[in-house]
């Protein structure tokens, strides 16, 4: 009874049509329509007038397969994030960049897929990204083991990095980030303009250049004013880390009066060490967190914190792969400049 109802069902829905009948509408051969409905090249403005008209009236959908050997595009590009999926799922900054990479793409066709390179799996992640699945490659969070910048250059797969790759010059590859280094000298002589001495640093991971580069901006502010460089601890830029890292901190280093946190998750993590060990913030410990993300402004205190732009470099990524699948060549990496918003915390 399945077999006979799936049979009618089948025979009453009205058959699909075909490019045959759209070149016979608009009075062009087969394979004008095709090069007409797949971008339009080698036509004539009247002929291309006319398919249009003909897709318009029949409702006509292409056969994106056959599309797709045709133009040799999928029409789709992959968001890559060497990440572990709790942390892709939770941390802000990622959802900043999804809403920023949407944005550039508003006005085209083409869709993101989103590709969780969990650590260990970045050969499986680069053979995808080889194997025609996508027409490029935006890459996020790049740490110095997951190869990605070195495989993508070798191969021909378009990419642009958010986030300055660590094993490729600036003429190699196309990437957008924020000086990261200022924004860590920024953050820090805002703590010493503010009257602190012990100044102590949350560092990010130094595999990543955001965390080398906060780091080494902080250390530039302490030795312009001939601080002690001691007192560094390092997380993972998640809030766990931040709350281990700032507890080891005040084991060791029990006279801090300023902290340079390198970003807001970790911030909000060391913000709840510090409440739980009576360190009135600002007045005990003045604390400078990284990011400005929706965080910054719920934490208690308001979180003092560097402004880094991610659905701004996002967007600029975004913009920048398009050009490149346009042809466009190779530009100049983009580099935003950090600024710092002034809250409770410092």
């Amino acid at each position: 009874m399945v077999d006979n109802f799936s049979t009618r069902t089948d025979q009453s829905r009205p058959a699909a049509p075909t490019l045959e009948q759209v070149a016979e509408r608009a009075g062009v051969s087969r394979s004008t329509a095709s090069r007409a409905i797949n971008g339009g090249l080698r036509v004539s403005p009247e002929a291309l007038s006319a398919v249009e008209a003909a897709v318009a009236d029949l409702g006509y959908t292409p056969n994106r397969a056959a599309r797709s050997l045709v133009t040799r595009r999928t029409d789709s590009i992959a968001l890559v994030v060497p990440e572990p999926d709790e942390r892709v799922l939770s941390d802000p900054f990622f959802a900043g960049t999804l809403n920023g990479l949407s944005t550039s793409l508003a006005d085209s066709d083409i869709q993101v897929v989103l590709v969780i390179a969990r650590p260990g799996e970045s050969e499986r992640t680069i053979r995808y990204l080889r194997n025609g699945h996508v027409d490029g490659a935006i890459v996020v969070s790049h740490h110095r083991d997951d190869e990605l910048d070195r495989a993508l250059l070798s191969s021909r797969v378009p990419n642009v990095f958010v986030g300055r790759p660590l094993s490729a010059s600036d003429e190699d590859v196309q990437y957008v980030d924020t000086d990261n280094t200022e924004g860590g000298r920024l953050a820090t002589q805002h703590l010493i303009d503010r009257g602190c001495r012990r100044i102590a640093t949350i560092a990010g991971p130094q595999d990543m250049s955001a965390g080398i580069d906060r780091l080494a901006g902080w250390r530039q502010a302490m030795d312009a004013s001939g601080l002690d460089q001691s007192a560094v601890v390092h997380g993972d830029f998640t809030i766990t880390s931040g709350a281990h890292a700032a507890r080891d901190l005040l084991t060791r280093f029990p006279d801090v009066d300023g902290i340079f946190i390198a970003s807001d998750l970790m911030a909000t993590g060391a913000l709840g060490v510090l409440a739980e060990l009576g360190r009135d913030v600002p007045d005990d410990v003045a604390v400078v967190g990284y990011d400005n993300l929706g965080v910054a402004a719920s934490t208690t205190p308001p979180l003092t914190s560097v402004i880094q732009p991610v659905v701004a470099m996002a967007r600029a990524a975004g913009a920048r792969l398009l050009d490149q699948l346009h042809g466009a060549p190779t530009a100049e990496p983009l580099i935003f400049a950090p600024e710092l918003v002034v809250r409770a915390s410092a």
